[in-house]
C-alpha cells in the first residue's frame, strides 16, 4: 500500500483546527482587555514552551517506561528498525513500561526527538503481525508529528484549566480595569467557556488523527487486517486488567493506541474513535487490498 493524504479525513482535521484557533483568539482578546496583553503572551509562551519540551519526558515517566537498549530487546529494536526504513523515518528512542496493561504510545515533539513505548503486557498479548501493526501505528503518529499538533491544540486550553482551579491568575488586572470582582468573573466564565468548547473540538481532533495513524499504519505494513486484530485483542484484554492499574494509567488514554476507559460514558469524552470503527475502517482497507 502507498502512503496516501486522505483529504476527506484531512479537511475534518483542517476545519476543527480552525475552531480551535477562533476560540483561542477570542479568549486571548478577552484575558487581555483584564491584564496586561504582555502578561498573556508571556505566560502561554512559557507554558507552551515547557509543554514542547518536557511532556514526552512527563509521560514516559507517568507511565514508568524507560528507555531500552538492543541488547536488552534485540526483536522490539529490529522490528522498529524494519519499520522505520518502511515508513521513511529515523529511528526513535524505544522504551518499555513494566505493566500488565497491554498498550503502547509515542511521544516527543518530532521526528528526530521521539520516543515509542510499549507494555510488558502489549508484548505477551500480540503475535509477531499484531505487534508490528501496533508499532507502525505508533510511528504513524511520529510521521504525522501528531504529539506536538495535539500538544499547541491542547496548551490554551490547559491554560483555561489552570485560571478556573488555581486563583484566576489574571484576577489583579480585572479589579484594576473592570472594578472589584467583575474582572475575576469574566476572566472564570471565559475560561470555563473555552475549556468546554475546546474540549470537545481537540478530543474530535484526536479521533481523526487515530484513523489518519490507522491508515498509515496500514500502508507502512500492508496488513491493514493484523492491526486490526491486535485491536480487537488489546480491546478484549483489558476487561482483564486489575481496576487499579487502569485507573492509575487512565490520565495517558490520549497517548495510548486504546484508551483503557470502558463504558458508554468514557467513550462519549474518549480522545480515540471506538474500536469496531477503526476495525471496520481497517477491514474495508483490506478488502480494497485484496481486490486491487
Amino acid at each position: 500500500m502507498e502512503w496516501k493524504t486522505d483529504w476527506g479525513l484531512r479537511g475534518r482535521m483542517f476545519f476543527t483546527m480552525f475552531l480551535l484557533v477562533v476560540v483561542y483568539l477570542v479568549f486571548i482578546a478577552i484575558l487581555s482587555q483584564l491584564a496586561s496583553a504582555w502578561l498573556v503572551v508571556g505566560f502561554a509562551g512559557v507554558f507552551l514552551f515547557f509543554q514542547l519540551f518536557f511532556s514526552d519526558k512527563l509521560a514516559l515517566k507517568s507511565m514508568g517506561a524507560k528507555e531500552v537498549s538492543e541488547s536488552e530487546y534485540p526483536e522490539l529494536h529490529a522490528m522498529v528498525s524494519r519499520l522505520c526504513q518502511q515508513a521513511d523515518l529515523p529511528k526513535p528512542a524505544v522504551a518499555v513500561a513494566d505493566t500488565r496493561t497491554p498498550n503502547a504510545f509515542a511521544t516527543g515533539r518530532s521526528k528526530d526527538s521521539s520516543t515509542v513505548a510499549v507494555t510488558t503486557g502489549l508484548l505477551q498479548t500480540l503475535d509477531q503481525e499484531e505487534l508490528e501493526g501496533v508499532m507502525a501505528h505508533e510511528l504513524a503518529h511520529v510521521k504525522n508529528r501528531d504529539v506536538m499538533v495535539m500538544t499547541i491544540a491542547s496548551f490554551l486550553s490547559t491554560v483555561a484549566m489552570l485560571i478556573l482551579r488555581w486563583g484566576f491568575l489574571f484576577g489583579g488586572g480585572g479589579r484594576n480595569r473592570q472594578g472589584g470582582g467583575g474582572g475575576i468573573i469574566v476572566a472564570v466564565v471565559a475560561s470555563l467557556v473555552v475549556w468546554i468548547i475546546s474540549f470537545f473540538l481537540i478530543r474530535a481532533l484526536s479521533r481523526y488523527r487515530e484513523y489518519a495513524a490507522d491508515r498509515g499504519a496500514a500502508a507502512i505494513t500492508g496488513k491493514p487486517a493484523a492491526l486490526a486484530s491486535a485491536l480487537l485483542t488489546i480491546d478484549n484484554r483489558m476487561d482483564k486488567v486489575p481496576k487499579e492499574d487502569m485507573r492509575s494509567q487512565s490520565e495517558m488514554n490520549a497517548f495510548f493506541i486504546i484508551p483503557i476507559d470502558k463504558g458508554i460514558i468514557a467513550r462519549l469524552f474518549s480522545t480515540h474513535p471506538s474500536t469496531e470503527r477503526r476495525v471496520e475502517r481497517l477491514q474495508d482497507l483490506a478488502g480494497r487490498q485484496e481486490t486491487a
